[in-house]
Parts: structure tokens; sequence; C-alpha cells
């Protein structure tokens, strides 16, 4: 903050007296506003007590008139009031926002508080922490409470809903202990907030459906290859109300090891190649509403147990040419309850009952996969093309794992003796049941990859670029030999390629079942080329597009097209010693500011400018449904129409339902002392908008106008 006295009189060191002072946070010789006061007292490096003060704006005054005023002088942070933005809304009626108090406790941490109030009795309460301890963490928590409460008492349409949000960000400084991290990412609360809260303005929350959290400790054992993990997870669905949370996991892996390999030099054969990995994790999980939620209900339901998998693996070389590699995993599980069924000849019914006590089950298998590459050039010796370039990696794999049935049991499930239910124990664990049935599975896989060679034209270049014409290109497919029908499974494809210098990405996918379905849509044994069709039948497939487009990367080709014509005209002197290298330093910054200044005086003929378009298609017809399930295209860009003044959007069409999904209007003003911002949702179930403008010097940061409009929609 600067000030500019009139007159003076200075009684002390701690006391002067003053009169006519230009009160201003502008650099500018002219402010481009400024606070103008009449008399006040001032004690230097702490206050300014004023009497009668006027603001101008551009040296022209304005009604805006305080009796008294209260200016600090110190610095740092201090704690003070915040001022409320005021609106109004059908439901809730007049209301402030974003009012309260500011504390700075100490150099380490600070607390905000912050209150709404509607005229209607709704009500809201936000608490927000900040601390920093440099070199060690970081991090921020807050909570929001809201009660809420739509219409008035005796009316039919009256109704109330509370909400909360907790968020709690900690990251730890990697310099405070390289072998041990905690950290933290919580964002949970009720499910309707987002969709309810009057004062929550994050839009990407308000169209997401989840909301998840985790706090993790890890810690690295030195000189062991063993590594902990501690975490406690939380995962919510805002659509179902369900929430899924751990409490706690603890996982303990240890990294790959390799007995038999030589102490030094490297690994030769299949035995001194193979590698043991071990892996411990136990879980608490609880799965639960937000009704039962933070309530006694929520534990009532919970599972828990371990799971230990050891997996060995190798590889060795066959022909040269061809990589082979065995595996197999074992895996035990340990659960805490079990399920008991029988049957009721009473009531006619089977009954299932939980019973604790400790139960386990074992599972292991094994595999081996046969890979190699395959590379198929031509070369052109005539025109710009060089050479072509297909990469091919087909890979054959065997995996082999026994029927567990002897974890499974039968029981009478009605009258009928012959009528019988197979269930298992463990049906109810949390790392799910032992496998019922064979497989002996043979899988085959394909990946490709197009490249091309490509001459430049401009013949200053010498190396030919290297261009991609299909990044990938995946076929994958198995064949159950145990399986007593439908032995094939369907073939997934997917593909990918870019256009335009990697400025349009486009991503094929789709699935090819080879058998035939009967009139109820159920897959019967007969190939559907047997059947009358085709030789696959397309369940479902998906096309994505993306599409970003910027004027910096035309700026780009034309700064780097003239930086090549300097760089040819100065290496046509000479070859660069390193004398030389100060002088050709120098004059590359000169072309530099040079380029700067024809830029800034040309600047309305280039207004800079980005537009990311992204298109969805996907299409269902496993069961001759024969529709496109989602269509839709979504677009989004900024736009600065002078050095400060940009504009913003975005905005989708959703092609299958005809209707514009979700869309925001951005208009921000730099005012240089000031700024403005008007951000606009002009039509939906969140049409509002928020209009700002105010100093950006946190001094004088309530010297400011806010006024929003919150969306209008009732809370059920």
């Amino acid at each position: 903050m600067f000030t500019k006295t009139g007159v003076l009189k200075k009684v002390n060191d701690s006391t002067i007296y003053i009169r006519d002072v230009v009160i201003t946070t502008s650099k500018k010789p002219i402010p481009d506003y400024h606070i103008l006061v009449k008399k006040g007292k001032m004690v230097p490096n702490k206050k300014i007590v004023a009497g009668k003060s006027q603001l101008f704006i551009a040296e022209i005054p304005t009604p805006v008139i305080l009796p008294f005023a209260y200016f600090p002088l110190t610095k740092g942070r201090s704690s003070g009031v915040i001022l409320p933005s005021y609106g109004s809304n059908n439901n809730q009626g007049f209301f402030l926002q974003n009012g309260g108090y500011y504390l700075a406790l100490s150099d380490y941490f600070d607390l905000t508080l912050l209150g709404d109030v509607y005229t209607n009795g709704s009500w809201g309460l936000n608490v927000q922490s900040s601390y920093n301890v440099r070199y060690k963490y970081n991090g921020g928590l807050s909570f929001r409470y809201e009660n809420l409460f739509n219409s008035l008492r005796g009316f039919d349409d009256f109704s109330q809903a509370t909400n909360y949000n907790i968020r709690w960000n900690h990251s730890q400084d990697t310099k405070a202990n390289p072998n041990a991290r905690f950290s933290a990412s919580v964002n949970l609360g009720s499910s309707t907030y987002y969709r309810q809260s009057l004062n929550e303005y994050n839009n990407n929350s308000f169209l997401n459906n989840t909301l998840s959290s985790s706090i993790s400790y890890q810690k690295t054992f030195i000189g062991t290859p063993f590594n902990l993990t501690s975490s406690i997870t939380h995962a919510q669905n805002t659509n179902t109300e369900s929430i899924v949370m751990s409490l706690p996991s603890l996982q303990v892996s240890m990294s790959r090891q390799y007995p038999f390999a030589p102490k030094n030099g490297p690994k030769k054969n299949a035995l001194q190649k193979l590698g043991v990995t071990y892996n411990f994790k136990g879980d608490y999980k609880i799965n639960t509403t937000d009704e039962f939620f933070f309530k006694k209900e929520m534990f009532e339901t919970a599972k828990s147990g371990i799971q230990q998998d050891v997996v060995l693996g190798t590889s060795m070389k066959l022909a040269k040419h061809f990589t082979l590699s065995p595996n197999a995993r074992y895996k035990e599980v340990w659960y805490f309850d079990k399920v008991n069924k029988f049957y009721d000849a009473t009531n006619d019914e089977v009954v299932t009952d939980t019973i604790k006590g400790f139960n386990s089950f074992r599972e292991y298998n094994a595999g081996i996969s046969l890979s190699t590459t395959l590379f198929g050039d031509v070369s052109f010796k005539k025109g710009r093309l060089q050479a072509i370039r297909h990469t091919m990696r087909p890979s054959v794999s065997y995996n082999y794992k026994p029927d567990f049935s002897v974890y499974y049991d039968e029981i009478q499930q009605s009258a009928d003796p012959l009528n019988v239910l197979e269930y298992t124990q463990f049906e109810q664990g949390i790392y799910g049941k032992p496998s019922r049935s064979l497989s002996n599975s043979i899988g085959f896989s394909i990946a490709n990859t197009l490249e091309v060679k490509v001459m430049s034209k401009d013949s200053t270049e010498t190396e030919a670029k290297k261009i991609s014409l299909l990044k990938t290109l995946n076929i994958s497919t198995n064949y159950n030999i145990a399986a007593d029908s439908l032995k094939w499974s369907p073939v997934n494809l997917n593909a990918g390629t870019t256009f335009f210098d990697n400025k349009l990405n486009l991503n094929v996918r789709a699935t090819l079942d080879p058998y035939a379905i009967d009139v109820n849509g159920r897959k019967i044994n007969t190939f559907n080329l047997d059947n009358g069709g085709s030789l696959f039948r397309l369940t479902n497939a998906g096309v994505t597009m993306n599409y970003s487009l910027s004027s910096k990367s035309d700026d780009k080709k034309d700064n780097s097209t003239q930086r090549g014509a300097d760089n040819n005209s100065r290496s046509s002197n000479g070859i660069f010693g390193e004398d030389m290298l100060a002088t050709n330093d120098q004059s590359i910054d000169t072309n530099k500011n040079e380029d700067t200044k024809k830029t800034s005086k040309l600047y309305n003929s280039k207004i800079p400018w980005n537009l990311n378009l992204a298109y969805a298609l996907n299409y269902s017809n496993s069961n001759r449904q024969d529709e496109v399930s989602s269509h839709s295209l979504m677009f989004s860009g900024d736009i600065e129409l002078t050095p400060k003044w940009k504009v913003g959007f975005s905005s989708g069409y959703d092609l299958k339902n005809s209707g514009f999904t979700y869309t925001q209007l951005r208009f921000n003003r730099d005012l240089d002392s000031w700024k403005m911002s008007f951000n606009w949702v002009p039509f939906g179930t969140r049409t509002t908008y928020n209009f700002f403008i105010g100093v950006k010097s946190s001094v004088l940061s309530d010297l400011k106008y806010d006024k929003r409009k919150v969306p209008d929609r009732r809370l059920f």
C-alpha cells in the first residue's frame, strides 16, 4: 500500500496527524484509484485511523464516502473481518454469504470462520484452516455445514435438508523423511451436498457422482526388500448413496528377489532369472449408506480378511527370437467369519447364519507365455516417403487353474430332497470366494504399430521425420479347453492413432462375439456364421476423439521457422567456437526482443485462443437392441480478446437426447490494480451467475463489489 501525504504534523515517533492523504495500491504515477483521507492519525508501520474518506477512480470522485476508516500498515498476515457477498433467490429469499473473520494464529497455520444467512431461516457454516511447516509438511482443512429450508413452515412444499462436507489435503515434503511418507486427500460428506448446496461452485464436483478419500502412510525398510503401506480409504456414490470404507488397509510387499542369481554379473539362464515376489494384505471393510454413516450400525456388517500372494516367474530365449515366460502363483486367504446355510423344513426356506471364527482357503495356478516381435520394412528411393515399418508383437499364453470345489457344500433348498443348493462358506468374503470350475485356457493376442518416415518439405532438413500412422491395434481372445460349451471368448479389438501433428486423438474399440443368440437373447453353442449370420456378431463398440487447437502452436511454427532461418544465416559464416558463444547468445536475445516488440505491435491481428473438442459414441447390441447408448460432443476454450480481456466457455451437446449439457461462460478483465470476473451458467438446474470486481491487493481486498445469484432449485 502506498501513501502520499498532503499535510502532516509529527507529534512523536509513534504519532503523526495527517490531512489530505492519498492511499492506494496502484504503482502507476497516476493511480487507477485512490482513497482520499481528509483528516486522520497515522502510527508508522502499524495503522492509519481516518475520518471522512472518499473513493476516487481515475482521479474522478465517486459517491462512495466513508464517515470513518481504518487502514492497517503492518507487514505480513493479520486478523480481520471478511465482508460478505449478497444476493437473493426465489426459495430462500435474500442472503449474505461468506462473511466472517480471519484469524492469523501463527506463522504456521491460520483459521477462517465464515457463515451464510438467508431470510427464510436457512444458514450455513464454513471453517477453513491452512498450515505449512517449511521442509516438513503443508496442507489444508475445510468443514462445511448447511441447514437449508425450502418454502415456509406450514406450506405443503416445505422441506428441510442438512448437508455437510469435509475436505483435507496433507502433503509431506520430500526432504522431511525420504524413507517414510504420510499423505492425505479427503473428500467426504452428504451425497446430496454438491446438488443442494447454495454456496458451492465447484463445477467438477457437481458433475462427478463419486467422492473418494485416502489417508496413507508408506515406509521403506532400508537394507531389506520390504515396503509397508497402511491406508484408510473411502469411496462414495452420490447417486446410490452407498459408501465403501477400508478402516484400515495394511499391505507389506517384497520386491522381486532372484535367489539363484549370481552375486556379481548379469543373469544368464532361466534359473538365474527366476524371481519371486511376496505380498501381504489385510483389510477391514465397511459397506454402508448415508443413513448409517458415522453411526454404530455401519460396523455391524463390517468384513475383515487377510490375503497372501507368492508369485514366481522367469524368462528365457528360444531360437534367439522368441521369449518364453513361465509363471506360477499361490494365494492364501484368511477370513474371520463364515457363512452357514441350512434348510428349515418348518418354514420351507433356506436360513443363512454368519458364524465368527477363523477360516481359510488356498488357490494356485500356473501359466506360460510365448512372445516375439516381427518387423516388416519397405523402403523407397524416390519421393518424400522414405520407408514404411509395420511392427507386430504376437503372443500366445496358456493358463491352468484347477477346480476348488472342495470348498463347496450342498444343502436341500425345498421339500424336494433332490433340489439342492450349492454354496461356499467364503461367499461373503472381501477377497471373493474360491473358483468353482476348472480353468484350462489358451490366450491369443496381437499388438500392431505402423510408422512411416517422410522427408520434410524444407530443403534444409537432412533427416527424415518419423510419423506414426497407427499407434495401437490390439486384438485378443481366449479359448477355454475345459469348458463344455462356448469355449471361445469374444474378440476384443482396440485401435488408436493421431492426426494433424498429434492434435487429433482417435480411439476405437469393439467386442466381437463368434456365437449366436436365441430368441430370448441367450448365447447358444452355435457359431454365428453357422446360424446364417456373419463371422462375428458385434456386441458393443465405441469411438472417442479429442481435438485441440491453439494459436500458440501456429506462433511456435512461425518462431521456429524464423529461428531456423537466423541459425542458417549465422552458420554460413563458419563453425561457432567458444569465443563466439557470448556474441551468438546476445544476437539471439536481440532477435527475441525484436520479435516480442513486433508481436506487441500486431497484437490485434493475432488474438491468442485455444479450443478443445471431444466426441464420444457408444454402441450396444449384446441382445439385439441395436442402439446407440450414448452420443455426445463436448467443447471448451478461451479467447484473449485483448491483453487484459479473456473470455472462456465450456459446454457440450447430447446428440442422443438432443440437448445441451452443463454450460458455463467466463469473462475476466484485468484492471491493473483491480480485477473483474463474471461467471454465468445460462440454463439448466444450476442456472446462476457470479459478478465480482475488487482490488487485487489483499490489503484492501474488502474494497469490492460481489453479486451472486444462487441456483433456484428445490431440495427434494
